[in-house]
């Protein structure tokens, strides 16, 4: 029998969301050579936050795009059955650009890897950063954050399950859900 529990609820993702978007706005230098690209589902929606917060930090709009990763997972021949296309909209031209690429979980790394290579058949970004709102360790690929909301060791079998308002329809919220 699996058991959740909740280890964010909305107002600590909230805080995460604006603390990181102000850093990352100090971060970066250059905001006309700066943009956002969220991978699909959750990281969509994080994105936009974080984009909101700092173009309102900006004062001005901040390029921004959508991400879908499905032909580059390296695990699409096992997965059984086909998956889900969702939009990749990147409306600008990436290279030279700093990128700041948003997920909601870091896991393995592999999804953050398929990402990088959807990326690169885009351009040559001067720089990508990764944004991850729970980094849950069980890495695979050496593949870390450079900015994290909230780190959890879960176990392998665990799942960590990130609702958002905009996608789930409820109040945001993390969540593990015990495996065993």
């Amino acid at each position: 029998m699996s058991a959740e529990k909740k280890i964010l609820g909305k107002e600590e993702i909230e805080k995460i969301i604006n603390e990181y978007a102000e850093k990352i706005y100090n971060d970066i230098g250059d905001i006309d050579n700066f943009a956002i690209i969220g991978i699909h589902t959750r990281g969509v929606e994080l994105s936009d936050r974080i984009r909101l917060r700092m173009e309102t930090l900006a004062g001005k709009a901040i390029k921004y795009g959508t991400l879908d990763i499905s032909f580059y997972r390296d695990d699409l021949a096992t997965m059984g059955k086909l998956p889900v296309l969702k939009e990749t909209l990147i409306e600008f031209n990436i290279n030279k650009k700093n990128i700041l690429l948003v997920d909601d979980v870091l896991f393995t790394g592999r999804t953050t890897k398929a990402a990088l290579e959807t990326l690169m058949a885009f351009g040559r970004p001067y720089v990508i950063r990764l944004f991850t709102l729970v980094d849950r360790g069980g890495r695979e690929l050496p593949i870390q954050p450079d900015y994290c909301g909230y780190r959890v060791e879960a176990g392998a079998d665990d799942k960590v399950r990130v609702k958002l308002s905009g996608i789930d329809k409820v109040e945001d919220a993390v969540y593990i859900v015990s495996g065993k």
